[in-house]
C-alpha cells in the first residue's frame, strides 16, 4: 500500500513539473500572454498614429491652411508682400 502511495506521488509531482515547467507549460502561457499585452499595446499606439496621419491627409486634400502651414515650415516660404524675421538664439 505503501509503495503505491508513493508511486501516486511521484506521478502527482512529474505531471505538476511537466505543468508548470515543461513545453506549452503555464511559465510559457505567461510568456505569451505578456507578448500578446505588448503588442496590443504597440498596435493601440500605431492605430492612434495612423488616426492623426488620416487626419493629416485629409486636412491638406480639403483645406488651404494646412497646405500654407506646411509650406511656410517645412519649405520656409512666405506670402508676397510678407516680411520675413529670423531670430537666432
Amino acid at each position: 500500500m505503501k509503495a503505491i502511495i508513493i508511486t501516486l506521488a511521484i506521478l502527482f509531482v512529474l505531471l505538476q513539473f511537466r505543468l508548470w515547467f515543461g513545453e506549452g507549460g503555464m511559465q510559457a502561457i505567461w510568456r505569451l500572454d505578456k507578448a500578446i499585452a505588448a503588442q496590443a499595446a504597440e498596435n493601440e499606439r500605431l492605430k492612434e498614429r495612423n488616426q492623426t496621419l488620416a487626419a493629416e491627409v485629409t486636412d491638406l486634400k480639403q483645406g488651404l491652411e494646412a497646405i500654407e502651414e506646411r509650406a511656410r515650415y517645412d519649405l520656409g516660404m512666405i506670402k508676397q508682400d510678407e516680411t520675413f524675421y529670423q531670430i537666432v538664439d
